[in-house]
């Protein structure tokens, strides 16, 4: 019988910078794994504004991530788990999280690209002006919160790998460091 906790595994990105893609073939690939997604979380007591947040120093400890926490420490304590991958876009800068993360990853994927990446995503069947008013809601504030994560989860991170490379390369070489 296994005694050994399931290795806990982040990644981290801009929107659009690949996080969700790369968690799903992750767990095709790790056998006895499973992932959480940040974004199905609903946290009480979060910034309402991240532009705002980002502006007044972007505490990440801010965050109550408690559920996501729980569900950390649920997954944890499962019989036969051998890995936990997150899609999550703090790496170690929170303090709640980080004592449960053995590793993280942050792909660096290049803003232009990660911002093609969503337009594709997000707009694809939207009318033009909901696109232009979010495009200028980046150029006006949001972009500072993409440079946020440059500067502070990237440098932060365990392993940073090119967000350009195809899929299938930068899953290879997450393995190869996570194993």
């Amino acid at each position: 019988m296994r005694n050994e906790q399931p290795k806990v595994i982040a990644l981290a990105a801009v929107s659009g910078g690949g996080k969700t893609t790369t968690v799903k073939e992750l767990l095709n690939r790790l056998p006895n794994s499973k992932a959480l997604y940040f974004d199905d979380y609903d946290f009480d007591g979060v910034p309402d504004d991240v532009c705002d947040w980002v502006e007044q120093g972007a505490d990440y400890n801010a965050w109550n991530l408690q559920p996501l926490i729980e569900d950390v420490e649920r997954s944890l304590a499962e019989q036969g788990l051998d890995y936990i991958i997150l899609d999550y876009p703090f790496a170690y800068m929170h303090h709640g999280m980080s004592r449960y993360i053995h590793y993280t990853v942050f792909i660096d994927t290049p803003l232009d690209v990660a911002m093609a990446r969503r337009i594709m995503r997000n707009f694809a069947d939207s009318p033009m002006d909901e696109l232009q008013v979010d495009m200028k809601g980046y150029l006006s504030r949001g972009r500072f919160a993409y440079l946020e994560m440059l500067n502070t989860i990237k440098p932060n991170s365990d392993y940073i790998i090119d967000g350009c490379l195809p899929v299938d390369t930068i899953v290879k070489q997450v393995l190869e460091k996570v194993k």
